[in-house]
């Protein structure tokens, strides 16, 4: 799984390294490692992997990099099995190309009018991935040559051999030109893959990248379906129902978690990032951090989550769904350590159910679709809790102090069921159990803003560290040019006010006193 090999060094282009780093991945995956460098030298490549170990790339960067832009055709050929694949290549190649100017890609396939096909390809698609029929229907149409392609990729090949295409796939090989070069990709190799790829290739290179024995029984894995514009808002939903200790939040790019650890923070969670563009001390910071519990949420990439052994994780949420799926298991193996339960929860995206079923073959384990939570149930969830705490107190005894007080309260004509229900009222109405419960809030203007490089991590850290407010019932923060303002409970602004005088945020001296801004 460690390669400590990054994208650089592989003889690719600045244009292909930009994409790369636009896309966010921090470092290729295990079969990329592999595969890149032999099909880049021009060898023919035959690969075992599976499904969403990053093979798409593994193939794509090469090819594209290898593509003539000055010339309108075909040079490289991708086959797949089923039009859904053929357009995830297509569109993954899209993002790879995004700095190559001149690259036309083209997915073609059964069940998309043709005529809107002839044109893709009358205009010229350099690249072209498709399903064997339709390709074949296009070459004898004589819609499409294969007279320049140098490279053919055929991805997946048991599966099309599965289903009935290996008579297709040796007649499009035997009009491709002698000299292309060939790879094949494909999870299993049967004898009937073999034989393709001794009549087809010359001289391949197997590559094999192993399968890992999957033993995760004691954590519950469940999945949801969320838009992408929705993540945080039921990403903050979920922390506040489950209210876990110790969390893990998993985003597949740098930005990902520069970009979320942000948005936390200024919900007033006590969220820190973590990814390989940090340097090691500071890294180190937060991880001590988060061992110690002064933070208890964990925004990071997998790469920057390697060699974190902390035992009380109680939730790892995928915000991001794998690219590659080892990284799954190693993601929620940081929760239900030393023997304890623990809950992985993965944000599935409505394009991203095929990565969802591939996971799901690789583990052997079903994982369970639950339902978005809804401002209710983080009520009913707060109010259970409540509930257990109260029983809780009841069961520990010594409450006759606080009995006393309830028979005064009742003397003046209340029953201890109203006193009970009006104490219960105020815990649920302004407990400040985190961002999510917006009422009973005061507006605070901050004298500091852009122009002072404040952060709203830096307007949580200071408060909660200065005032002894618990970061999780700060509310909304923004950052204007000169001032910011920020959302504290009622009970908390004398508080906040005193407490900060004199005091710095990022570093900078407070240049006037914080005062209410209004709502």
């Amino acid at each position: 799984m460690e390669n400590n090999i990054t994208f650089k060094e592989f003889n690719i282009s600045q244009k292909m390294l930009r994409a790369i780093e636009d896309l966010g991945f921090e470092e290729p995956t295990p079969i990329q490692v592999s595969t890149i460098p032999a099909i880049l030298e021009g060898r023919d490549v035959t690969g075992q992997a599976q499904t969403g170990t990053g093979k798409t790339a593994a193939f794509g960067i090469p090819a594209i990099e290898r593509i003539d832009p000055e010339s309108r055709e075909t040079q490289v050929l991708v086959l797949s099995p089923t039009r859904e694949l053929a357009i995830q290549i297509a569109e993954e190649f899209a993002r790879l190309a995004k700095h190559h100017r001149g690259i036309n890609i083209l997915p073609i396939y059964g069940g998309q009018p043709i005529e809107r096909q002839f044109k893709g390809l009358q205009r010229g698609a350099q690249i072209v991935v498709g399903t064997p029929g339709r390709v074949l229907d296009h070459l004898d149409r004589g819609t499409l040559s294969f007279a320049a392609v140098n490279l053919v990729v055929l991805d997946e090949a048991d599966q099309m051999l599965d289903m009935g295409f290996r008579e297709d796939i040796e007649k499009i090989l035997d009009e491709t030109p002698e000299g292309r070069q060939t790879v094949l990709f494909s999870a299993t190799l049967p004898k009937p893959i073999l034989e393709i790829s001794k009549r087809f290739q010359k001289d391949p290179e197997f590559i094999s990248v192993a399968r890992r024995e999957v033993t995760v029984p004691q954590i519950e894995q469940l999945y949801l379906e969320v838009r992408s514009r929705d993540k945080l808002e039921i990403l903050s939903r979920l922390l506040d129902m489950y209210d876990p200790d110790l969390t893990l939040i998993f985003t597949n790019t740098k930005r990902g978690v520069d970009d979320l650890t942000t948005h936390l923070q200024a919900r007033g969670y006590f969220a820190e990032g973590l990814h390989g563009d940090m340097k090691q001390t500071l890294r180190d910071r937060v991880m001590a951090k988060f061992r110690a519990g002064s933070i208890d949420i964990l925004v990071a990439t997998d790469v920057a989550a390697r060699g974190i052994d902390v035992e009380d994780v109680d939730l790892v949420i995928n915000y991001d769904v794998p690219q590659d799926i080892e990284y799954y298991i190693h993601r929620i193996g940081r929760t239900a350590r030393a023997g304890r339960a623990g809950r992985a929860v993965t944000f599935v995206g409505p394009k991203e159910y095929f990565k969802l079923r591939t996971i799901q073959n690789y583990t052997r384990i079903q994982i369970a679709r639950i339902p978005l939570p809804t401002p209710g149930d983080v009520e009913e969830s707060r109010t259970r809790k409540l509930i257990d705490r109260v029983q809780q107190v009841i069961d520990e005894g010594s409450l006759e102090r606080y009995v006393n007080l309830v028979e005064r309260i009742t003397s003046e004509d209340y029953t201890s069921l109203e006193v009970a229900a009006a104490l219960l009222k105020l815990e649920l109405g302004a407990g400040g159990q985190g961002p999510a419960q917006e009422t009973g809030l005061a507006l605070l203007r901050i004298p500091l803003g852009r122009e002072h490089q404040v952060r709203p991590k830096d307007i949580v850290g200071a408060l909660a560290g200065e005032t002894g407010i618990p970061g999780g019932a700060i509310g909304a923060i923004n950052i204007y040019e000169t001032y910011s303002t920020v959302e504290v409970p009622q009970g908390a602004v004398d508080q906040v006010i005193e407490g900060m005088k004199g005091k710095t945020i990022a570093g900078i001296r407070l240049p006037g006193p914080i005062e209410t801004a209004g709502r």
